[in-house]
């Protein structure tokens, strides 16, 4: 099979369309660059304003924003800036929920959804004081709570470690007319005590959901399978599963994904194969956890030829650049570790004839390397040529190279490198 690929992957490398690997390159590049810059944010809007509130003194933190906002933008993700700027000052990211207030109130704001939305970002920043303040601002402007701003309080006490102020909250909907507590209510609780793996107090919530005439919806079964998961309960999370599946309820993705990393811990190649080709199959996102503890599981075992059938599965389904990137990159790493270099080219010419660049220094690296070690110098000349319009070398990778000329008594391939340093403006 390797002298097969072999034959395919070297005229690959010399047909390659150099437009369409560049343009991946850059789109590539514009994905690295937004994550690094914006972390866990969803726009790329956030980081400017994020640096801006940073270096900006609390004093002038709501100066930054009405300079920022001339009207409100219901589209821009405030929990991811409320989350990044919590980490760093907690105090700023108070100073901005109080600004959001003070436009609503100014606004004479009596949708009690603005209020509810206001109170769920207090989750973000772990603050139940200044959600309780929002609720009182809301009632002194008239507006009547409701079951989702009582909700949103719940959470916000839970995620701060305010089980007595969530449970006193619950109180006062039981003995409500208005604001009963509803069935994202009772999920609240069992999602809270799901993440901490509290089986018991998890299912003794879905027992009072039922009994308080709510049913069981395939989110309360994602929550019970979570709880299992981080239980080591695995029988208990197959036996929610089934149910669900008995009870005619759609997995969502949430669940799908938790059993099918389930059975990879069980090594049970069949149902992570049956999983995963239901994920595929409904059209559902694998994301990048997935296919590494995936891939990881196959390379583990040796199981090259079902990592091979992964990799096509992936790049045949309707997957993230970035997941089919890690999924090619890991291959990649594999049979450079193990030195097979006709699988290495294979599987790089494969993944440049998809339209994806060489994401990793790391991964460019490990190629690298498995050449030298195979004293395959044209061979690596090859592989340069092959990525040099996707892949910008780095510094690591010249001194890599130049290492490893040196020890093999290439002088004239050193010179070179030596011109190409200084043409990159790293001599």
């Amino acid at each position: 099979m390797a002298a097969a690929r072999s034959r395919v992957s070297l005229p690959i490398f010399r047909a390659k369309n150099r437009a369409m690997v560049t343009e991946s390159g850059r789109r590539l590049a514009r994905l690295i660059i937004q994550k690094r810059d914006s972390s866990s944010a969803a726009s790329t809007d956030i980081p400017p304003l994020l640096q801006k509130l940073l270096n900006a003194p609390d004093s002038r933190i709501k100066l930054t924003l009405d300079s920022e906002f001339t009207s409100e933008l219901p589209e821009f993700p405030w929990a991811a800036l409320l989350t990044s700027l919590h980490s760093s000052a907690p105090q700023k990211a108070n100073l901005v929920i109080e600004w959001k207030l003070e436009k609503l109130t100014k606004e004479n704001g009596k949708n009690h959804n603005c209020y509810t939305q206001l109170i769920s970002l207090c989750e973000n920043i772990r603050n139940l004081p200044i959600a309780l303040h929002i609720f009182t601002s809301m009632e002194a402007q008239g507006v009547k709570p409701t079951s989702s701003v009582f909700n949103a309080l719940i959470s916000t006490s839970l995620s701060s470690g305010n089980l007595l102020t969530a449970l006193s909250l619950f109180e006062i909907m039981e003995a409500s007319e208005d604001y009963k507590p509803d069935s994202d209510t009772y999920n609240t609780f069992i999602s809270s005590y799901a993440k901490t793996g509290n089986r018991n107090a998890t299912e003794a919530w879905v027992t009072a959901k039922k009994s308080s005439g709510f049913s069981v919806d395939a989110k309360t079964y994602d929550y019970l399978i979570q709880c299992c998961l981080k239980s080591k309960k695995f029988e208990d999370a197959q036996r929610y599963y089934e149910e669900m599946v008995l009870a005619e309820l759609m997995p969502n993705e949430s669940i799908l994904r938790n059993m099918l990393m389930m059975f990879c811990q069980q090594r049970n190649f069949g149902r992570v194969k049956e999983f995963l080709n239901f994920i595929l199959d409904g059209n559902w996102r694998v994301g990048t956890n997935m296919v590494k503890k995936i891939a990881g599981l196959y390379h583990e075992v040796g199981k090259v030829e079902d990592l091979e059938e992964f990799i096509v599965i992936l790049t045949k389904s309707n997957q993230s650049l970035e997941v089919l990137s890690l999924a090619h990159s890991l291959i990649i790493r594999m049979y450079a570790d193990r030195d097979r270099l006709d699988d290495v080219e294979y599987c790089v010419g494969r993944m440049l004839k998809d339209g994806i660049a060489f994401s990793c220094t790391e991964d460019v690296e490990k190629v690298i390397c498995s050449y030298f070690r195979k004293e395959a110098y044209d061979r690596l000349d090859l592989f340069l040529e092959c990525i040099k319009d996707s892949y910008k070398i780095s510094r690591s990778t010249y001194e890599l190279l130049g290492a490893g000329y040196r020890r093999a008594g290439l002088s004239e391939r050193l010179n070179i490198l030596v011109n190409e340093m200084k043409v990159a403006g790293f001599l």
